[in-house]
């Protein structure tokens, strides 16, 4: 028999609760954050959305030179038969991230029956996942040094602005093959970033990374890159993608290529301040999280061993990376 103003629910009921309603939401939550992230959206579309099954890193063979044996020969002139070495590997350490969801021995006992417990676990879960989606995301677009270097490594790491770094653990200072392009506007002499002259700075990069049919098919921009893009073209160039624009995004085209805005609230702060594009050629890029971690519970429950409180983790591991570094580039101011 109950007793009046205590739960009816004890610790174990309250694990069971919380374990089988965050299994439930895990995978939703997971496929949630990846399309609601237009580079995320377009590696899955691609294909380049690979779940890693183990290992404390992910290795990628990269092909990084021509075969040099190729000769033009007439008759019995000697062929060239010498061994050849041209495959390097990048390897992507895997990153981890958790949130917690706790709920105190008071708070399990005033929340008398098993709907209102269920109620405030709900939004402890939906704070906690949400928080971790926010954090996530910005690490997409990081440059990997936040937390002693134990942040995912985005797309100011994959594509930087000096096109050079370490990546994969080969450094592109001393490898030229694994320098993405980068140009300034201010820099390479085209003028301030603006309506006026954001196509000519396009236009450079873009064409820099055109390699037979392979092309950039995603632009990235910011509030005020997008902005300008969009004031430069007449009304009847407004062409959007049916596709992006039912995903939620606004897009534009370019060249055959999606431009798409990732910006609006908060854009004005921090590293992506000023006028900024990604120019993204998806069949290069790869996001890899674990098949055990994607934004799962994660068990046992831990019991506080100094406070009458339990603790549910809900933790995330993987990472992100590129093949080929040098068909991927930036413009900024």
């Amino acid at each position: 028999m109950a007793v009046p103003g205590q739960s009816v629910l004890d610790q174990s009921d309250w694990d069971d609760i919380a374990t089988s309603t965050l299994r439930k939401r895990s995978k939703k939550v997971s496929n949630a954050f990846v399309t609601n992230n237009i580079l995320l959206d377009r590696l899955k579309t691609k294909g380049m959305l690979k779940p890693t099954d183990g290992g404390r890193s992910l290795v990628k063979e990269i092909s990084y030179k021509a075969n040099e044996t190729v000769k033009r020969y007439s008759g019995y002139e000697t062929l060239d038969i010498r061994p050849q070495h041209h495959l390097t590997s990048a390897e992507y350490t895997l990153r981890q991230m958790a949130v917690a969801v706790t709920m105190s021995g008071l708070e399990m006992l005033t929340n008398d029956g098993s709907s209102q417990v269920l109620n405030l676990l709900e939004q402890r879960i939906e704070n906690a996942e949400q928080s971790m989606i926010e954090v996530l995301g910005g690490d997409v677009w990081s440059d990997g040094s936040a937390d002693g270097g134990k942040q995912l490594g985005g797309l100011q790491l994959l594509v930087s602005d000096t096109g050079l770094g370490t990546v994969g653990g080969i450094p592109s200072d001393t490898w030229s093959f694994w320098r993405n392009k980068a140009v300034s506007m201010s820099g390479s002499g085209m003028g301030t970033m603006s309506a006026t002259t954001i196509q000519s700075g396009m236009n450079r990069v873009y064409h820099s990374l055109v390699l037979g049919r392979q092309h950039p098919d995603l632009i990235i921009a910011n509030t005020k890159a997008y902005m300008w893009y969009l004031e430069s073209l007449q009304t009847i160039q407004r062409i959007t993608k049916d596709t992006d624009a039912s995903a939620g995004f606004q897009s534009l085209k370019y060249m055959g290529s999606d431009v798409v805005l990732d910006g609006g609230i908060g854009d004005g702060d921090g590293p992506q301040a000023d006028g900024r594009m990604y120019f993204i050629n998806s069949s290069t890029m790869f996001y890899s999280p674990h098949k055990d971690r994607d934004m799962v519970p994660l068990n046992p429950t831990r019991h506080v061993v100094n406070q009458d409180a339990m603790v549910k983790l809900i933790a995330w591991a993987g990472t992100m990376g590129t093949i080929n570094r040098r068909m991927n580039g930036v413009l900024f101011a």
